[in-house]
């Protein structure tokens, strides 16, 4: 998959700048693509010299000036066509904290318990973050409601994913430093 799909995908929920949607890639997108502003910045030049996307100028006082951008025709026709393909290869796992986790016999156990702690910690957070935009996208409904009101189901159902990722964080990481602080304790296993 490439980037500009996943700018695609964050503009289907309307007009928005650079700095928003790289602020909201985050809370959007986050749970399934990761971008650096400076990635974004360069992609929607892109899009927009190819067509894919139209941006225009507000004009701000006290402030510089902003672009929007927002979804052509030939970008709407782009994401349905992305849709009907089939996925490619399911994503491998690349995490370099499963690298040290693999080498911590032979390395620097403790070091490995805070990077294990902080992945816990990090995902706690995020897991916070989305089921605060749970929240927001529920108002008060059940899920039931929701999907049968919603005038988008895609959101959410990503959403219910990246929340599902940060529980097995979670999980996982709780589970690690019980057996690492076990071999840290005096009397562990060295």
């Amino acid at each position: 998959m490439a980037l500009r799909n996943a700018v695609m995908a964050a503009l289907l929920e309307g007009e928005a700048s650079g700095y928003d949607l790289a602020k909201g890639f985050d809370a959007s997108v986050a749970n399934f693509w990761t971008a650096t502003p400076q990635q974004l910045y360069r992609e929607l030049e892109r899009m927009a010299g190819e067509g894919l996307i139209a941006a225009r100028v507000v004009e701000q006082e006290r402030r510089p000036n902003k672009r929007l951008f927002s979804l052509t025709e030939a970008g709407l026709e782009a994401v349905r066509a992305y849709v009907a393909e089939p996925p490619g290869r399911p994503t491998a796992i690349r995490d370099e904290l499963m690298v040290k986790v693999q080498s911590a016999d032979v390395g620097d156990l403790a070091a490995v318990r805070t990077a294990i702690a902080a992945r816990v910690e990090r995902a706690g957070a995020k897991l916070a973050r989305y089921e605060r935009l749970q929240e927001r996208l529920l108002d008060g409904r059940t899920e039931e409601e929701h999907f049968a009101r919603a005038e988008r189901v895609g959101p959410y159902l990503t959403l219910l994913r990246g929340m599902a990722f940060e529980r097995e964080n979670i999980r996982w990481g709780e589970t690690a430093l019980r057996i690492v602080e076990g071999r840290l304790a005096p009397g562990g296993r060295p």
